[in-house]
């Protein structure tokens, strides 16, 4: 009797994802090339991947009632309870929000070439376009690609942001500045402090625009758009699109985040929470 054992070619992760980056091409490259199966440096272990398991709505807070006690109750119990909170009648119109959503889908929608003079891994840069800023250093990429742009304190010249989507850009950063100065001085409030705590800190001087593409996947089963993770931010302003798909952890429970129309997500992130431990 014979036999031959068959050798399978090691995972080589590193050069496959040297070779991804270099494509400067990001997800929607794979999409575009026609991928009928994810490549390997983007599948997650099964038990990573979250299974919503339970129903919770998490708090939306009216921003517009007149009784200012109840907000900042509001706001005390959804930070402490979920860290979590939905906000509307935040000031920012529809109109703009609709707008900044459309400027990040006109950005990832432009060709190629276009999108490859932005394509860096230097976070220096005033135009950041790439795929999983920690694609060297993660267990799995995620099916996502990003641009992004340091508007506050300094914000870059009108010029250096792509034409496509500038003019809303600064627009919804602008909106986003003022808003962010209200919730510092709720939260403050909240937190026993006087109104002005967080701003004095300069909690609310700085921000970064952030727009992510979740291009459609072949197999959504074996990847995410965004894994397990905590933002290492003050706030974190979140605008949803129609779609969904955000979910967050809640006492060891997984829960959708569902659209809710006009509102905004707002996530306490880990500078916030690691200044009052």
């Amino acid at each position: 009797m014979t036999s031959t054992p068959l050798t399978i070619a090691s995972y080589d992760r590193a050069t496959e994802l040297k070779a991804f980056d270099q494509t400067k091409t990001g997800v929607q490259g794979l999409v575009d090339a026609g991928i009928r199966h994810v490549p390997r440096i983007f599948i997650n272990q099964p038990e990573t991947i979250p299974k919503a398991t339970t129903y919770v709505e998490l708090p939306v807070i009216d921003l517009g009632c007149p009784d200012r006690a109840s907000i900042v109750e509001s706001i005390r119990a959804a930070s402490e309870n979920f860290g979590f909170f939905q906000v509307v009648n935040h000031g920012i119109p529809l109109s703009v929000m609709h707008e900044a959503l459309q400027g990040v889908r006109k950005f990832h929608l432009q060709d190629m070439e276009f999108k490859k003079r932005f394509y860096t891994r230097d976070a220096s840069n005033t135009v950041v376009y790439n795929s999983n800023i920690d694609l060297y250093s993660s267990p799995a990429a995620n099916w996502r690609d990003t641009f992004f742009s340091v508007m506050a304190p300094s914000r870059p010249k009108a010029e250096e942001l792509p034409e496509v989507c500038r003019d809303i850009q600064i627009e919804y950063s602008n909106q986003v500045l003022k808003l962010g100065g209200l919730l510092f001085r709720l939260i403050s409030e909240a937190l026993g402090l006087e109104p002005n705590h967080l701003g004095d800190l300069d909690c609310d001087k700085g921000l970064t625009f952030v727009g992510h593409c979740y291009p459609a996947c072949p197999q959504p089963d074996l990847t995410m758009g965004a894994t397990k993770h905590t933002d290492d931010s003050f706030l974190t302003v979140l605008l949803q699109d129609e779609i969904g798909g955000l979910q967050i952890l809640h006492r060891n429970q997984w829960i959708d985040v569902p659209p809710t129309p006009g509102a905004l997500v707002i996530n306490i992130g880990d500078l916030l929470q690691a200044s009052f431990v």
